[in-house]
């Protein structure tokens, strides 16, 4: 009996010998790769989820690997049955967020300023000739949110500031490990910028299956993490991993050595197939783990001329939480982990078609749910987490310290054959300590702000995740502080509207250096109730107010470092 391979849900009998990409290219799966198979790129991973042991030994080529990943084109089956379940890293399947505040992408109003132009024949960028070109050659440009989990890029005209195409899929560089951490130890201890070169074929198989030139990209505009930036512009992330844990853009600030964290590179030196000469600028950071995604964000609320008290919080595997105005502005960092984006669940996934997106328990205890693309399940995505966590609390099935109140560890969300979708207790206590990093940063933020959370005017859930997730969930489980309804904005990816406004203007793009310099950012770690909020944190249950910082004893304050 041969065995039964699964690839990104499709199956075939494999009676053994081949590899998993040449089964993969037999039922039609694109598979990327820039060298044919021959293991040199690295592209090819995939991730086995079941039947590890049914294939072939790990080649040299794939030292770098570890854990669930494997090369496909190294990969054979050399079992006579079983089951071999595996998938790629996914690519252009993942849900787009095309809305920010509500408002599709363009329908917001920015002055087009780009530093690329057209003089007759001439492109220039920042007034140096380029390359000479006719007016039929269109002027591009590439916006990306390079996030831990998920990359997502949008291919814009820089002279009308027009959405031509975008795209996402996973970050590649997981098998380097899910959360930033790892990724500095993965980076530190294997030579050859490995992080860095297989982002750049997935990113290149990205931008060429654009419908244009992609020679006709003449600038980037990065933001992301302080890891994910680094990473990408080549810099070593060493520091960023050790305490006061700093980029070394940040360091050499420090030293006078640069005027900003912001970096820049050429399209040739990204290894990206756009115009060798193109720019690519990486956006500064704010300080420590408080990345360019984070600068993105405020770029995008406007809160260099915003006079109310606003939040933004962009809920992820690197939750970055920003507190202020044009007058005062806290930033900080929560390492929540990859929890709430279906990391380290057992039937996690990312927001894909076949993810469950909500949760309801009737009235006769049964659930209802609702499936991306409306297709068989197969997994949970973060916002059906949250929903499925407040329907167990609001029906009295998992109490508020996150165990279940029936005998059994095990909640089964849906059965259909031999497939199961259910949650585990040890999930529900992965998912309490992200939302305790969460919850924990909110408390000491607002605390050294010296503001109770109703004060607040307007709170923004940033990302594709805040999007999503239904808000009155959310307040009940306690991820997001119990606001009045017309208080809280899910606006969208923020980051990927930050870096667009940066790429279309270089006014706003000096704007946001200007404002990076003025944020004053909170270590958790030094404030004097971070361990207690983050125990509070890890309860299932409505998000209190604490004191401000100034009413806990001088001697315990936390400094935020400006």
């Amino acid at each position: 009996m041969p065995v039964h391979l699964t690839i990104n849900g499709e199956s075939i009998e494999a009676a053994g010998g081949q590899s998993l990409f040449e089964y993969a290219e037999a039922m039609g799966i694109d598979v990327p790769t820039s060298c044919r198979k021959q293991g040199k790129c690295k592209e090819c991973m995939v991730e086995v989820v079941e039947g590890m042991e049914g294939l072939s030994p790990m080649a040299e080529a794939e030292r770098h690997l570890k854990g669930k990943f494997r090369l496909s084109c190294q990969a054979c089956v050399v079992a006579a049955e079983g089951e071999v379940r595996c998938h790629t890293m996914r690519r252009g399947q993942m849900r787009i967020e095309r809305h920010a505040f509500g408002l599709p992408v363009g329908n917001r109003a920015v002055e087009i300023d780009s530093a690329v132009t057209r003089d007759g024949d001439r492109i220039l960028i920042d007034g140096v000739e380029v390359e000479r070109a006719g007016p039929e050659k269109p002027i591009l440009g590439i916006a990306m949110d390079l996030g831990t989990t998920t990359v997502v890029v949008r291919l814009l005209d820089l002279e009308t500031g027009e959405l031509i195409a975008d795209t996402s899929f996973e970050n590649p560089q997981r098998f380097g490990g899910s959360e930033v951490m790892s990724r500095i130890a993965y980076d530190t201890d294997h030579p050859g910028r490995l992080l860095m070169r297989t982002l750049a074929g997935y990113l290149t198989h990205a931008i060429e299956k654009f419908p244009v030139d992609p020679k006709t990209i003449y600038e980037m505009v990065v933001v992301g993490n302080s890891t994910m930036r680094d990473l990408f512009f080549r810099q070593s992330v060493h520091s960023i991993g050790q305490n006061p844990y700093q980029s070394i853009t940040e360091i050499e600030m420090a030293e006078g050595k640069r005027t900003s964290t912001s970096l820049e590179q050429t399209g040739l030196r990204s290894l990206l197939p756009i115009h060798p000469k193109a720019r690519v600028w990486g956006a500064p950071i704010i300080s420590g783990h408080v990345g360019a995604d984070a600068a993105a964000c405020m770029l995008a609320v406007d809160l260099a001329h915003e006079e109310r008290l606003v939040a933004v919080m962009d809920i992820g595997t690197n939750t970055e939480l920003i507190v202020g105005n044009k007058h005062r502005i806290l930033a900080a960092s929560c390492p929540a982990g990859p929890a709430f984006e279906g990391g380290a669940i057992a039937c996690g996934m990312p927001a894909l078609d076949g993810a469950i997106e909500t949760v309801e328990i009737g009235e006769d205890g049964s659930f209802r749910l609702g499936v991306i693309g409306d297709v068989t399940p197969e997994g949970i995505c973060g916002s059906g987490l949250i929903d499925v966590l407040s329907e167990l609390l609001r029906t009295g099935r998992m109490n508020d310290m996150g165990r279940f109140t029936e005998d059994n560890k095990r909640v089964t969300l849906w059965r259909g054959g031999d497939k199961e979708i259910f949650l585990l207790e040890s999930d529900v206590n992965e998912l309490a300590q992200a939302k305790g990093a969460n919850v924990a940063g909110l408390q000491a933020v607002f605390s050294n702000y010296g503001i109770e959370f109703d004060e607040i005017e307007v709170f923004y859930l940033a990302g594709g995740f805040g999007r999503h997730l239904n808000v009155e969930a959310s307040k009940r489980i306690g991820l997001v502080p119990s606001l009045a309804t017309e208080k809280i904005v899910q606006a969208g990816n923020t980051a990927i509207e930050g870096a667009t406004i940066a790429l279309l203007s270089k006014a706003k793009r000096r704007e946001l250096e200007e404002l990076v310099r003025r944020v004053e950012h909170c270590r958790l770690e030094t404030h004097p109730n971070f361990f207690e909020f983050f125990v509070e944190g890890c309860q299932f249950k409505a998000v209190e107010p604490v004191k401000p910082v100034e009413q806990i004893k001088p001697a315990e304050q936390n400094q935020c470092a400006s």
